[in-house]
């Protein structure tokens, strides 16, 4: 089993960011605070593996969007660690960055669905992402809660469960964490979708987002809408 971390507890959420938007801001915000992180970094995906040929936004306009987004916490970070990187963006790349940049060794929590953890077998080296950070998964509606104590089994890399079922001991000595956060019903593409027909997005995104938006006349084609 791994040693205890020495470095600092830090969390990571990356995402296409297209816009950001409170949803995500929130989740970030919460789960910040309920592990107790010294700092949340929000990490726009340079070229998202798994978007397909679906186009996104520059990397640098969802860059900025999300450093306006989180400049109101102190809690919320942002780094473009993916846009310095040439090819898609590995969340396998982006762990053993983060190892890397900070010293003492960090404790990382990585942020995401449970949507997508299910899919994790997709992921380049998905077995080694244990090895690299805690995973936080966060509940989703239509996914019963006890989903991934059958999921993990499946995944070959031997989860220990701990406590009452909602953390799961991986041999790195890293675990898998089952959470719930607010969810808001909210999307980057009924956003997008809004922009481009003219309608109203605010109290959808923080306002420094929607002038961002506005001022950059983004999703007003129907390329990106």
């Amino acid at each position: 089993m791994a040693t205890a971390k020495s470095g600092p507890r830090l969390g990571i959420l990356g995402g296409t960011f297209d816009p950001i938007h409170y949803g995500h801001l929130r989740l970030a915000e919460e789960v910040g605070e309920s592990l107790n992180l010294e700092h949340l970094y929000l990490i726009p995906a340079a070229l998202p593996p798994h978007k397909g040929h679906k186009t996104v936004s520059p990397f640098h306009h969802r860059l900025e969007m999300t450093r306006v987004a989180s400049a109101e916490s102190p809690l919320l970070k942002v780094l473009d660690l993916e846009g310095r990187r040439e090819g898609f963006s590995y969340s396998i790349e982006t762990l053993k960055a983060f190892h890397a940049m900070f010293q003492p060794d960090p404790d990382l929590h990585f942020v995401l669905g449970m949507d997508a953890f299910l899919e994790i077998e997709t992921w380049k080296d998905f077995r080694s992402l244990f090895s690299y950070a805690h995973f936080v998964v966060i509940k989703r509606p239509g996914f019963p809660s006890d989903i991934l104590e059958s999921f993990l089994p499946t995944l070959g890399v031997s989860f220990e469960k701990r406590g009452q079922g909602n953390r799961f001991l991986a041999p790195s000595g890293y675990e898998v964490i089952f959470m719930e956060a607010t969810l808001m019903d909210i999307s980057s593409t009924k956003i997008r979708e809004n922009v481009a027909a003219g309608k109203s997005i605010r109290f959808l995104v923080p306002e420094a987002v929607r002038s961002y938006i506005r001022n950059n006349t983004l999703y007003r084609s129907h390329e990106n809408a």
